[in-house]
């Protein structure tokens, strides 16, 4: 394809509207992009690469960052408050989420070939997938799986199949790759069970004899291996 020249301003916003009608649908406020649409913005983002790619880079981690801070993050700081609802919340969009990274990704394909292998930047997936949780909500999400892991180990029913959700989540996050996984939230999973353990623990001691902590103690790892 012969690349045509284009003004990047003039470009950029032919763009930032295909987003923004994109990121619409996703929210059920408006029509899906059409085929021509998705061509012409492909074609625009063709056009631009040439000339203008470190911008065109940059533009594209900025319009990442605009849609989670406008559409993702309200919603998740909405429920933070509670454990289930910030779970369910963020299973809920993730799938939505997915669905703009993997457009985006096909939109500005051309920068991975061009520029992006070039510079050993992150991939545009890689940076629309890993852009969906910020850190500090991370760890929010961590410390609601801990809470609900601690409550079944006290025999409350708990949603698996939402911690599940999660779980699969983080390897996704991770592009398909389980060393997000372990090295992430599994490490926590592990510290959050040394923490209930060592306060369980601790309050046995001060409360029972020392062949009820250890019939306690003994009873509490099967229950752990059955698991």
């Amino acid at each position: 394809m012969e690349q045509e020249s284009i003004d990047f301003e003039q470009g950029w916003e032919y763009i930032q509207s295909g987003i923004t009608k994109k990121k619409r649908y996703l929210e059920g406020l408006g029509p899906a992009l059409d085929p021509q649409e998705y061509i012409e913005l492909y074609t625009t983002v063709y056009n631009l690469c040439d000339s203008y790619s470190q911008q065109l880079y940059d533009k594209y981690r900025e319009a990442v960052e605009e849609y989670v801070n406008s559409t993702v993050l309200p919603a998740l700081m909405d429920k933070d408050d509670d454990e289930y609802m910030l779970l369910q919340e963020l299973v809920k969009r993730w799938p939505n989420h997915k669905k703009m990274a993997n457009f985006l990704s096909s939109v500005f394909h051309t920068l991975d070939r061009y520029f992006v292998s070039r510079r050993s930047l992150p991939l545009v997936k890689e940076v629309g997938l890993t852009s969906f949780l910020p850190n500090n909500l991370q760890r929010k999400v961590k410390e609601a799986v801990i809470t609900l892991v601690d409550k079944e180990r006290d025999g409350e029913d708990i949603d698996r199949e939402l911690v599940k959700s999660v779980v699969e989540f983080y390897v996704e996050i991770g592009m398909g790759k389980m060393e997000r996984y372990e090295q992430d939230f599994e490490r926590f999973l592990l510290q959050g069970a040394s923490s209930y353990f060592s306060r369980k623990a601790s309050r046995w001691i001060e409360e029972d004899s020392y062949n009820d902590y250890i019939v306690k103690s003994e009873e509490c790892l099967e229950k752990e291996k059955g698991e």
